[in-house]
């Protein structure tokens, strides 16, 4: 049985992790304006996060203000368990 890559990465560790960031407009620089990005990510040092901010502040024009982010394990080890057995209901 092959589960889903994002199944395989929650088993490996990784939670979800929403960033909320506020980004200076480029012709308008006292306007901020929001952008929310979501991806598995592993913390604390999380890779996939900085990955995408590095790309953001290498390629975009509006300059980074602030980034707050959350993150949270939707499985945990003490959460998932193998089981033996099958219920059939007719």
């Amino acid at each position: 049985m092959r589960y889903s890559a994002d199944f395989e990465r929650q088993m490996s560790g990784y939670g979800l992790t929403t960033a909320h960031i506020l980004y200076r407009i480029p012709d308008f620089e006292s306007v901020l304006q929001t952008y929310v990005w979501q991806d598995y990510d592993l913390a604390p040092d999380f890779p996939e996060m900085q990955k995408f901010l590095d790309f953001w502040q290498a390629n975009l024009d509006g300059p980074l203000h602030s980034v707050r982010y959350t993150h949270q394990h939707l499985i945990r080890p003490n959460e998932w368990r193998r089981i033996e057995g099958e219920f059939k209901l007719n």
